[in-house]
């Protein structure tokens, strides 16, 4: 083959095979695009955005700020109940007093000195009644003292004597002062002279 023939050849070549290079690819179709890529090359779904914790934050400050002022409110009206409870009881006691007052001021107000003796006894007979009397209203009791069993929890032991006829050693055999309680509560012990065994001397 002469060099002519060669040239000719080679340029029949070089213009029927076009360089694969510089021919563009063509566009994936919808139905290739949404196919998964069978390599594991797939694009990962975007993560979900954290949620702001910021509201729910407000949300139990105020429910703690609603809670704090209710038990305020609760403390207030339980303080101003108990001292409203306490003033009436103290009134009470104060009205039973201006009571009392009454009656002595009327057994000293007697119209001649004849009849001061006697009213002077029936005044002070009809308060010391009126004073039982409002003492057993608000619950307050007379400990027993003469003949019982010396307690300590009750009884304040002021000294002791041989035990007389009719008391045992070990009892109450006189009482100075009267003891009182209310309910379970001893307001003043009764002052008592207890009986001990033996003679005198």
């Amino acid at each position: 083959m002469t060099e002519d023939v060669r040239d000719t050849v080679a340029s029949d070549a070089t213009n029927a095979s076009p360089d694969a290079s510089t021919t563009p690819l063509p566009e994936p179709t919808p139905e290739e695009a949404a196919t998964p890529n069978p390599e594991g090359d797939a694009v990962p779904a975007p993560e979900p955005a954290a949620s702001d914790p910021r509201p729910e934050a407000v949300d139990y400050k105020d429910r703690w700020l609603r809670t704090e002022a209710d038990l305020q409110n609760v403390r207030r009206r339980s303080a101003r109940e108990r001292e409203e409870a306490v003033q009436r009881a103290e009134e009470n006691v104060l009205l039973d007093v201006i009571g009392l007052l009454d009656d002595l001021e009327r057994a000293l107000a007697v119209p001649s000195a004849e009849q001061a003796a006697e009213s002077w006894a029936q005044g002070v007979a009809l308060t010391a009644q009126r004073m039982r009397d409002m003492l057993a209203r608000h619950g307050v009791t007379v400990i027993p003292a003469v003949g019982t069993v010396f307690d300590p929890l009750v009884h304040e032991a002021l000294m002791e004597i041989p035990a007389p006829e009719g008391v045992a050693p070990g009892c109450v055999a006189q009482e100075i002062a009267k003891g009182y309680r209310r309910g379970e509560r001893v307001l003043r012990a009764a002052r008592v002279v207890v009986a001990r065994a033996g003679s005198e001397g």
